[in-house]
């Protein structure tokens, strides 16, 4: 499991090169500094692997044709900041894409987290056969396009292949909460998938937790979700239980008759070992 913290946090040793004395302790007190240090410190939440294995450079934050392609939105009104990073200035996809936002109880949230690799092929779910945003199937879907992701090996909301460094990111994650002086950082997972993953990496449950624990006993042999299982769209074959993804592709389709919500997660200095799908397969 990954530890909260490091050994010479980075983070720390940021906050006292940009402020001095003044060690932050949310998003907002961040924001406040000036642009250079903002970017200085929100860029360390990349993970170095994105910097090795596209050319960027960290300190420039510069890819090899001298384009910044590390965009930071942290204005010091706001009690949230967004990290963006594209391969080029122009393309539509970002490689690494970040938002936490301060909670009202002074913890840090991970709103959103999306790490691409932008060279993979490209699947359209997020936008239906007219160009409209489907929100995440919220308003609409894309059916052919969800089913040549599926068959692809991607889960619910991808676009394209991940990086496989969600690892990497909790990592760097719990070294900035550390810096932050806060206990615990908090992620409301999007998808089934994205849950088991969480958990996987040390993440409990602040609500929800009886929720997967019930959807797992529902795709046993006999439960309710297994029996639904019956081949009546492509997202609901039988044997799809088995697997992280085909039960995340069912759960998309709208098989537990519900939008898929009520999760929320943290993790904590100590992993918390909580795993509600046992002996998991992705």
């Amino acid at each position: 499991m990954v530890g909260l913290g490091h050994p010479g946090n980075r983070f720390e040793k940021a906050f006292k090169r940009y402020g001095g004395k003044s060690t932050p302790h949310t998003i907002n007190e961040i924001n406040r500094w000036d642009e250079e240090a903002r970017e200085k410190i929100y860029s360390l939440l990349i993970p170095p692997r994105i910097f090795d294995m596209f050319g960027i450079d960290p300190e420039t934050l510069r890819n090899p044709r001298g384009d910044k392609v590390v965009k930071v939105t942290a204005h010091p009104e706001f009690t949230f900041a967004t990290i963006e990073v594209r391969e080029n200035p122009d393309d539509q996809d970002c490689i690494f894409f970040l938002e936490i936002e301060d909670t009202p109880l002074y913890k840090i949230e991970i709103n959103f987290l999306i790490i691409n690799d932008p060279r993979s092929p490209r699947f359209n779910i997020d936008v239906d056969e007219l160009g409209r945003r489907t929100k995440f199937a919220t308003v609409r879907r894309n059916i052919p396009e969800e089913i040549r992701a599926m068959e692809a090996g991607l889960a619910p909301g991808q676009v394209r292949r991940g990086l496989r460094m969600l690892k990497d990111f909790v990592s760097i994650a719990a070294e900035f909460v550390k810096a932050l002086e806060q206990d615990m950082v908090i992620a409301e997972p999007l998808t089934y998938s994205s849950a088991i993953l969480l958990e996987h990496y040390g993440f409990n449950y602040i609500r929800g937790k009886r929720k997967m624990e019930d959807i797992h006993r529902g795709f046993q042999p006999g439960g309710e979700l297994y029996e639904k299982l019956d081949g009546s769209t492509p997202f609901r074959r039988p044997g799809m239980e088995k697997t992280v993804r085909g039960r995340a592709w069912a759960i998309h389709d709208g098989i537990l008759g519900e939008p898929w919500r009520g999760i929320e997660m943290y993790r904590t200095e100590k992993p918390a070992n909580v795993c509600t799908f046992p002996g998991w397969v992705y």
